[in-house]
This record gives C-alpha cells, structure tokens and sequence, in this order.
C-alpha cells in the first residue's frame, strides 16, 4: 500500500562507475499493462528495505555520532555507503513490475554526489595535512554534507514511495507538491522543537531570542513564498483562494510574532497560527468522505498541537537545574514539565505525516482497497509514534557519546560553544546551569 513515509579507499572508485551504470539503465517511457501491473519482486523489496534501514536509521545515527565526535562515526558511515552502493545496484536489478522514469531514478544517481564527496573529504581528513589551510573548511564542508543526510534521505524515500504508488503526473503534481512539502514542512518543525527541547535550550539562551522569534521568521518568510505560488491561471478556485489567504495569515501574523518577541519575550502567535491553518485545513471541502475524515483528523491534529505549544508558553516553565539540597524535591516537578513539552513537536509530526498521507491519489486507492478512515488514520498516527522515536534516539546519540559521554570529561563545553548534555540532570534535557554570585561572608554576618 503506498504510504508516503516515509531514506575506505575501495569505496572512492565504486560511486563513479555505479553512475555510469545507472545512466546506462533502461527506463520505459511506456509500459503495457502487464508491466505497471506485475508483482513486486523480492530483489526490489531488498531495494526498498536496505535503503529505508540505510538512510532512514544507519546514516541519522552515523551523524550523530559524528556530531559527538564518536570512534563509531566513520565504521557506521562506511558500512551505510557500502550498502547505499548495493542497494543502489539492486535497484536497478529488479525484474517483475516496471516503472516510468521518475525523479527518484534520477535522484539515484545524483545521491553518489555527496556519498563521493562525503568518503573524499573523510579520507582526506584522516590524513591530518593542511591543519592551518584546508582543513578547517573540509571540516565545516564535511559536517555540512553529513547533516544534510538526513533530509537527503527523506526526499529519496519520499520520491521512491511516489514511483512506486505512480503518483503526482500530469494534473496531479501541484497537490502532491502542496501536501508533501507542507507536510515534510510541519515534520521538519517538530523536529526542531524537538531538538530545541532536548538539547537547544542553551543555544536558545545564548543567542539572546526566545523560540517564537525564529518559529515567527520561519512562518513570515513562508507565508511570503505562499501567498505568491498557490494561484495559477486567470480563475480563482476556492482551493486557491484558500491556500493564498494562508500565506496572508502566515506572514502577517509572523510579522506580529517577531515584533512581539523583541527583548527575547515570549509569545503565543506561532501557535494562534497553527491554530488557525488546523481549522482552515479541516474545513477544506474533499470529494470523498474518508478525505474529508483524514484532513479533519489532520486539521484537529493541527489545533492540538497549537493549544498544547500555548499551554507550554503560558504555563510550562524551563525545566531549571536543581540545587544539591533540594534535587529530591524539585526533580519530579522538572520532569512533568518535559514530559508535557514533548507533546507540541509530537503533534507536529503527526500532523506533517496525516497531511502527507492525505492527496487525492492516496486516498482514491486506500477507498478503492476497501479501508476505513479510522484504520487508515491509525496506521499514520503509528508511523508518527515511530519516528518522533527515531528522532528522540538520534538527539539521544548525539548528546550522550564521544565526547559528551558522561563521565567523558568533555561534556560541558565552556565559553561560546553550546552544552548539550549535563551531569546525571535529567534523562532528556538540561539546560545550562545560570551562573550565580558567590555569596561571601560579611563582618556583621555569623559564620
């Protein structure tokens, strides 16, 4: 069922003639019946796992671990570009149903770029030459392209699922753009909060803003972009009257939250926002019932996830690292506090993925397979459970190995550079301690 989710020195050669390779191959501009309508077979299903467990699970984690500067970075990162170099030859290896040529056959290819530029530069860096020179700038390239990874792999994963379902051609690709790009816009979103609540919370006090002023930037800017590409043509459908008032609302009420977050004051108009675009997304008129169920579940999703990022605003304070004499006292309450500050990024991740899930095709094929809104609707809300997972384990990796392993010696970092993890504070998050005045004893005090 197609279901948009979602991707040595030996190894410097293997890239440029697996390119040559996938050029070579033969893709059908036209496929008979037979063809779009043959099984599956396994050497493509080995494809599509290898390539899921490679650049959905294996890369993430070798980044994080690259991040934490981890011994385990580059044996991870060298077996993911081996087996990206198998799969990408099983790929092109499959018998049974055929496929049209599509953008992720393209991407196939285009993917060995950083791969080959990745295995270069790290080859390159082990040799510790031109410290002085180039190497500094290999490692800000280097760090670059492996955080890139994963949403490399995202849009490989999501462009396969696309292929495979045959979607988004002809009059189809404006909504599939509309859907997958919202949709990985809201998942990226969350895990943002996400990594601002386990690990950020330093780097937020530091640069002097509080969290609303860059989630208002972010809206205003795209809001901006939307107000200007969802109309086409000299007729106005409702779709495209409705789509371009959000950009209105977006960059207007962005506009409002970067003025109300001066003097790093916080503010609750990124989530009035969200709010609003889950009721407008749940009103939107859809052909089929179940449609109309799965964008109301999303819109709702939506609106939840606004009132809880409300809620943790007005009434959730920053957990806060407790004193040795009252650790016992203050910890539970600490807790709860980033217990209930998981719930916005969650939702948001939901929602990006019931939105993603919610095109006119997709929906068409699970109503013609015979499934219901609440069991179509379940599936999505498991596949979030997994990868809001996924995303709390890579932060984990990144913030408690190498060198920021506890008991490490190099977990704090001093000066400018940000903390990510603190001595045995809390399981999931601590901020850095607030230095305090030494209080000193004074002649008409009693020692």
């Amino acid at each position: 069922m197609p279901i948009p989710i979602p991707i040595p020195l030996a190894l410097l050669t293997l890239p440029l003639l697996l390119a040559g390779s996938a050029t070579a191959h033969e893709h059908h501009n036209s496929l008979t019946a037979e063809e779009a309508n043959a099984p599956i077979d396994a050497v493509l299903w080995i494809h599509i796992a290898l390539q899921a467990s490679v650049w959905g699970v294996l890369f993430p984690i070798g980044m994080a671990l690259g991040i934490s500067r981890s011994r385990w970075h580059v044996p991870l990162q060298t077996a993911g570009i081996a087996l990206t170099l198998g799969g990408i030859v099983l790929g092109h290896a499959h018998k049974g149903r055929q496929f049209l040529p599509s953008l992720h056959g393209k991407g196939g290819t285009l993917i060995l770029l950083p791969i080959l530029a990745q295995a270069v530069l790290g080859v390159y860096l082990k040799l510790h030459i031109h410290e002085r020179t180039f190497r500094p700038y290999a490692v800000r390239v280097h760090g670059a392209i492996g955080k890139a990874y994963p949403v490399i792999g995202w849009t490989q994963m999501l462009l396969g699922a696309v292929a495979m379902g045959g979607y988004c051609r002809d009059g189809a690709l404006g909504q599939c753009l509309a859907h997958y790009i919202m949709g990985s816009g809201f998942v990226a979103y969350g895990v943002i909060m996400a990594l601002l609540l386990v690990a950020g919370e330093a780097w937020v006090h530091r640069s002097g803003r509080s969290p609303e002023w860059w989630d208002s930037w972010v809206i205003m800017l795209w809001g901006t972009v939307n107000t200007f590409t969802e109309h086409r043509g000299a007729t106005w459908s409702v779709k495209d009257m409705q789509h371009t008032i959000l950009g209105i609302l977006w960059w207007t009420g962005g506009l409002l939250g970067i003025w109300l977050s001066r003097n790093n004051q916080r503010n609750v108009v990124p989530s009035l926002i969200i709010i609003l675009t889950g009721w407008a997304m749940s009103e939107h008129a859809q052909a089929l019932m179940l449609s109309t169920k799965v964008h109301a579940t999303f819109g709702y999703t939506l609106m939840l996830a606004g009132i809880a990022r409300i809620v943790e605003v007005c009434f959730i304070p920053a957990p806060a690292p407790p004193h040795d004499n009252d650790a016992d006292s203050e910890q539970g309450g600490a807790n709860k506090a980033v217990a209930f500050r998981h719930l916005p990024p969650f939702l948001l991740v939901s929602s990006g993925i019931l939105f993603m899930s919610a095109t006119d095709e997709e929906l068409d094929y699970v109503h013609d397979s015979g499934m219901d809104h609440v069991t179509y609707i379940l599936i999505m809300f498991s596949t979030a459970f997994f990868l809001y997972m996924l995303i709390l384990g890579v932060i984990h990796v990144a913030t408690t190995t190498g060198r920021l392993a506890a008991g490490s010696g190099s977990g704090s970092v001093s000066g400018n550079a940000i903390e990510l993890v603190s001595p045995r504070q809390s399981k999931w998050y601590a901020p850095v301690p607030r230095g305090e005045a030494a209080h000193v004893l004074g002649e008409d005090e009693d020692e």
